[in-house]
């Protein structure tokens, strides 16, 4: 198995392959993280405050299901956490991930997608769904990114010689 996993949500498709990317120059597995209730075009509405991720972001303590079960991640040391940013935030389903599972002495190593938005106050809304011997690390917004830079990125951070 493979000592790095990439666990990824997205709603439009854009940080699916920005997760595929990392996983193929990382050579690590991949997971989709999937909700019970598929996202419509409504749902993502930012603009309507009745709109389905409006109201989740608006409580952050709404967890929305995942549709298949979290991968055991006891063989894995580094797992990159991807999503696109909703108010300079994860969206809540990423607590959910997080809370499925012991990452107790992870690296857990965060990239997003954003329409401009940066991470905000993300890792600190993250910190409470992992164990205190888990690590998150603020990684970087790959909106643009093409592979060349995610292959940098990961050389910077040891993945990948």
């Amino acid at each position: 198995m493979s000592r790095t996993l990439v666990a990824y949500f997205s709603a439009s498709g854009y940080t699916a392959a920005k997760a595929k990317l990392i996983a193929e120059a990382a050579e690590a597995d991949i997971y989709e993280i999937k909700p019970a209730q598929p996202y419509t075009a409504d749902d993502l509405d930012w603009h309507n405050k009745q709109s389905r991720s409006s109201v989740e972001m608006a409580d952050l303590s709404f967890r929305p299901a995942i549709a298949e079960p979290v991968p055991d991640v006891s063989g894995y040391d580094t797992i990159f956490v991807g999503f696109p940013i909703w108010w300079y935030k994860a969206p809540t389903i990423i607590n959910t991930f997080l809370e499925s599972a012991d990452f107790s002495g992870k690296t857990i190593i965060l990239f997003a997608t954003s329409g401009g938005s940066r991470f905000g106050d993300t890792v600190k809304y993250l910190k409470n769904s992992v164990s205190d011997t888990a690590v998150i690390k603020e990684g970087r917004i790959l909106t643009s990114a093409q592979g060349y830079v995610i292959s940098a990125w990961l050389k910077e951070l040891g993945i990948i010689g």
